[in-house]
């Protein structure tokens, strides 16, 4: 019999309601998984072992008495230092806010509970939340569990990583440049940035979210499996109209025709010749599995990163740099001097532009995943990076961010995308993850994770 603390969330789920374990037995298994496996990862940094136990043992007591469950019911997950946990600091990754204790969970967080999930630690992420590295300092730096010598991805690395280890079948995420999809991919997992409105989200610590942030950014789950995904979205996707964005929308939509667009280099960008190989062969099974997969020309996509940029730094230059420079974080403060160089400052004319062409991108490329319901593209166009090379010079920033540009564009849309972990291969740092990218219509998630099962697996827990 597999250790409980090595079991997927749906493999818990099942088991548990057929009376075959207990929600405190995975829920110790998983502690005892972190007592060993998160020293020198540094995955989890703040743990929540009592409350654990307790929302295990009213799960158990809840089935017990008949009573119905959620569709995480004793799934043992980690939620990210950026969110509100009631009794906890929403640090994200700033000393200037380690006793920012939230009295009240935010939406998603809520939403976790409802379902029955059992939160048994937050993980880690980059100041800011701002890298696709993860190190910060008050709580330090996070290591990938498959290969120490490369990022875990940012900024839910701490996150990422706590799966891949098996510290939590699942874990909660935030995306707005890449934060889930970029750490599943680094760590070898499968990652699910929802559409805009369809997790609800606020922190109740703070003030309302930036426009870019309310356009952009969302919660979403990163498993092992793609079915572990299916219920993590299932879960945190419940209504809260605490969040203004929310939108009710069914979480199967309508039938579609099976038909992919495969981009193998979009916009001419650079493509690692791995990546590209595990994207033909990520086709070639959604071939087998029915889907009709093709190469047609798309719509802009490195306009819209570089307007995703414009945005997201006039709105930081409106306050946000005079609190980087308070907490004053090493790595916060030469990625931000480069972004800065990057994207020179909008007038307020500026910005309205790139209001509108946000419209006009979305337009594009919601006709486009009209005709083709599935995208399928690369992640990155470079394997996982040797950890905190963004920092090592603006040339090397500037290439990572190139490498980068699906991470930033399409949230610029608004649109969900799903990372498929595919295998490993030989890098220039040793074995290295490798995976492709869906992208869909807004609200489409249910054809992601179709696609998805159709190309990845259940990964194995890192050795």
């Amino acid at each position: 019999m597999d250790a409980l603390w090595s079991l997927t969330a749906s493999e818990i789920t099942t088991r548990l309601r057929a009376g075959d374990l207990t929600a405190r037995a995975v829920t110790e298994a998983a502690l005892g998984r972190i007592d060993l496996a998160n020293g020198p990862l540094n995955a989890i940094v703040d743990r929540c072992d009592g409350a654990a136990l307790a929302a295990a043992d009213a799960v158990d007591a809840a089935r017990a008495a008949g009573q119905a469950l959620g569709p995480l019911a004793g799934v043992p997950v980690t939620v990210k230092v950026n969110v509100d946990q009631a009794g906890h600091a929403t640090t994200n990754g700033l000393r200037l806010q380690k006793d920012l204790i939230a009295a009240q969970d935010s939406p998603v967080v809520a939403n976790l509970r409802k379902a029955g999930a059992v939160i048994v630690g937050r993980t880690n992420t980059p100041a800011f939340s701002l890298r696709w590295f993860t190190r910060n300092s008050l709580h330090g730096a996070t290591k990938n569990p498959r290969n120490g010598a490369l990022t875990p991805g940012g900024s839910s690395g701490g996150g990422a990583a706590a799966v891949a280890a098996g510290m939590g079948a699942l874990a909660h995420g935030t995306d707005i440049a890449g934060s889930i999809r970029y750490p599943a991919y680094a760590c070898g997992l499968h990652g699910l940035r929802p559409s805009l409105g369809r997790v609800p989200a606020f922190n109740f610590t703070g003030p309302d979210r930036q426009i870019g942030a309310q356009l952009m950014a969302v919660s979403g789950p990163i498993a092992r499996s793609v079915a572990d995904l299916r219920l993590g979205l299932e879960a945190m996707a419940a209504p809260d109209l605490r969040d203004p964005w929310y939108m009710p929308a069914p979480l199967r939509g309508p039938d579609a025709p099976r038909r992919a667009a495969l981009c193998l280099a979009p916009d001419g960008m650079q493509v690692a010749p791995e990546i590209k190989q595990a994207l033909r062969a990520a086709a070639a099974r959604l071939e087998a599995a029915g889907w009709v997969v093709e190469e047609p020309d798309t719509p802009p996509l490195h306009e819209a990163m570089t307007e995703q940029l414009t945005l997201w730094l006039a709105e930081t230059r409106r306050g946000g740099d005079a609190v980087i420079g308070q907490e004053d974080d090493p790595d916060a403060n030469i990625v931000y001097a480069r972004l800065s160089a990057l994207c020179p400052p909008v007038d307020v004319n500026g910005l309205l532009d790139t209001l509108q062409a946000r419209s006009r991108l979305t337009r594009a490329w919601r006709a486009f995943l009209s005709d083709w319901p599935v995208l399928l593209c690369p992640v990155s166009g470079a394997l996982p990076f040797f950890d905190h090379s963004d920092v090592e010079s603006q040339e090397e920033f500037e290439a990572i961010v190139a490498a980068q540009m699906l991470q930033i564009a399409f949230p610029f849309m608004g649109l969900p995308g799903l990372t498929v972990a595919t295998g490993t291969v030989q890098g220039p740092h040793g074995p290295t993850p490798v995976g492709v990218q869906l992208v869909a219509n807004q609200f489409r998630e249910d054809l992601l994770l179709d696609a998805g099962e159709a190309i990845g697996e259940t990964v194995p827990i890192a050795p």
